[in-house]
């Protein structure tokens, strides 16, 4: 006659879920309750009114600055150089040798 441990008798099983039972109510009460506040109790949702700006001011640009004779020593700038090769490698994923 072999004594096996693996099984519960139906006394463990009772005392197992006199402990449990009470643990999902809890569990279940806590939820509904949040659910409850969250979605029916709570306070209004606040209702954002459009925001009014003040009038702007006339955007006057002094164009005399440019008459000042430290302007006339500035260079123009002809651009980029185009680059005579691509950059990069044809697969960038290859690892390098």
């Amino acid at each position: 006659m072999a004594i096996t441990f693996s099984e519960k008798t139906p006394l463990e099983e009772r005392k197992r879920l006199r402990f449990l039972i009470p643990i999902l109510v809890i569990v279940l009460s806590i939820t509904i309750f949040v659910l409850w506040q969250g979605y029916f109790g709570g306070e209004e949702p606040i209702i954002m009114e459009t925001p009014t700006f003040p009038s702007f001011k006339k955007v006057e640009i002094n164009y005399q600055i440019f008459d000042e004779p430290i302007f006339d020593k500035l260079q123009p700038f002809e651009g980029v150089p185009s680059f005579e090769e691509t950059p990069g490698r044809e697969n960038p994923f290859l690892p390098y040798e």
